[in-house]
């Protein structure tokens, strides 16, 4: 299904079209329009596909076919598919835009309910029990929203967001949307801690533009989402985030942000507060580029049970392939990585160590004509294991030195004329 709607897109893309004089790609068969100068708005940086009656209209979507092996007795070996397909439709309302944003996963039939097999990874609940070294899917309607713009002088504008599946206003791009990221297959053992928010179960959201800097402000449902991927199923704006970008050129975006997340886990009572702070660098265009972004985080939860982590990843693409790589160091609940000889039940003064990972990948590109960009892919994650998490008289957990494998075949559309939608979000409705 995503493969197909992936081959449909890309053949839209990259169909023949007419070269206007001002050098944009015009439709297939449309007449060419007179020239134009370039846009006043810093913010529109994307070429977007133009159809009938004033609408615009972007895609794009990735699907990896991957055999997973880590290490056992923690880990798994299996055959899965993370994926994700996006649509954005844009139109003149008024003295503004109004953006109509989906995101949709076909993971809930493609992945277990449980997801798939990742050392370390903790986050969100299934069957009533932590969900221990698995990632869990994404939903199948992973946001459903729509947001209005309005320029206020050549260098200002006002967006208003919101929808029944959303975004909160805090943390870097989504891992799937990072372009930094944009090869690896896989979540970051971080994101719970950076972007489990970018799937929220109800969201508004406010931005203000001026030159470089952008304020965010979102009111959000704070629970995450149950085991159960399919539903829409809203709930009471209870939390709150807010979160400031600077962007001093193209290729520089940095961001702090602040969240209030009210019961955020099924299974430990209690609110929590995240802070994050990130820079993003990339140079090239989306066929020839080098990509790096840096994140660190805090994390404050029931009885002083606090934490940090910070992540660091690259990629580097080129029409032939890519090298990719991520490393991470983060502190870990190790009694809830004990699970399931140890049901942990939320205490004060939790066992709390320090946990390192290092990824090394590559993708080859096995074919450089057509509308898809097939890659076949490979990569190696390593890991410091903290001496409570090794071994115990009763039981070996991970072993002194744990590692994982990926082996996997990644489809895409052909960067099209507009660009990849990487390193976008749902309060900000320009099409960079």
């Amino acid at each position: 299904m995503v493969y197909a709607s992936l081959v449909a897109v890309s053949l839209c893309f990259n169909a023949p079209a007419t070269q206007g004089q001002a050098g944009e790609p015009a439709v297939a068969g449309a007449p060419q329009a007179a020239p134009q100068a370039p846009p006043a708005d810093p913010h529109a940086q994307h070429n977007m596909a133009s159809m009938g009656g004033g609408w615009m209209f972007m895609f794009d979507g990735v699907v990896f076919a991957t055999y997973n092996k880590q290490d056992k007795p923690r880990g798994a070996t299996e055959f899965k598919s993370q994926n994700w397909f996006m649509a954005m439709a844009q139109h003149k309302l008024g003295p503004g835009e109004v953006t109509f944003k989906g995101m949709f996963s076909a993971e809930p039939l493609t992945l277990t309910d449980r997801g798939y097999s990742q050392l370390f990874q903790h986050g969100e609940a299934y069957n009533g029990l932590e969900n221990i070294d698995y990632q869990h899917p994404h939903d199948m309607f992973m946001q459903l929203a729509v947001s209005w713009r309005i320029k206020l002088g050549n260098s200002a504008a006002f967006t208003v967001s919101g929808g029944p599946m959303g975004e909160a206003t805090f943390g870097p791009a989504a891992f799937m949307h990072r372009q930094s990221a944009s090869e690896n297959p896989t979540a970051s053992l971080t994101h719970h801690m950076f972007d489990s928010t970018h799937i929220v179960q109800g969201v508004i959201a406010a931005r203000l533009d001026v030159g470089p800097v952008a304020f965010e402000g979102s009111s959000f449902h704070g629970r995450e989402s149950d085991q159960y991927r399919y539903g829409v199923t809203p709930g009471r704006l209870d939390s709150w985030a807010a979160r400031m970008w600077f962007r001093p050129s193209p290729s520089w975006l940095a961001q702090v942000s602040h969240a209030f997340i009210k019961e955020g886990e099924e299974l430990e009572p209690g609110d929590q507060t995240r802070s994050t702070a990130s820079i993003s660098w990339k140079r090239g265009d989306d066929t020839r580029y080098l990509a790096i972004t840096t994140a660190a985080g805090y994390k404050e939860e029931p009885f002083d049970n606090n934490s940090k982590a910070f992540l660091a990843e690259a990629t580097f693409h080129r029409p032939r392939g890519s090298v990719y790589t991520r490393v991470e160091r983060l502190q870990v609940a190790t009694e809830s990585l004990t699970f399931p000889f140890i049901v942990h039940t939320p205490h004060p003064f939790e066992t709390i160590d320090w946990l390192s990972a290092a990824t090394i990948g590559a993708v080859l590109n096995v074919n450089t004509r057509g509308p898809l960009e097939l890659g076949i892919g490979a990569d190696a994650t390593f890991y410091d294991v903290p001496t409570n998490l090794r071994a115990s008289p009763q039981t070996t957990l991970y072993g002194a030195r744990p590692k994982s494998f990926h082996v996997f075949v990644r489809v895409r559309p052909r960067a099209p004329s507009m660009g990849h939608m990487w390193n976008m979000i749902m309060s900000d409705s320009a099409m960079r």
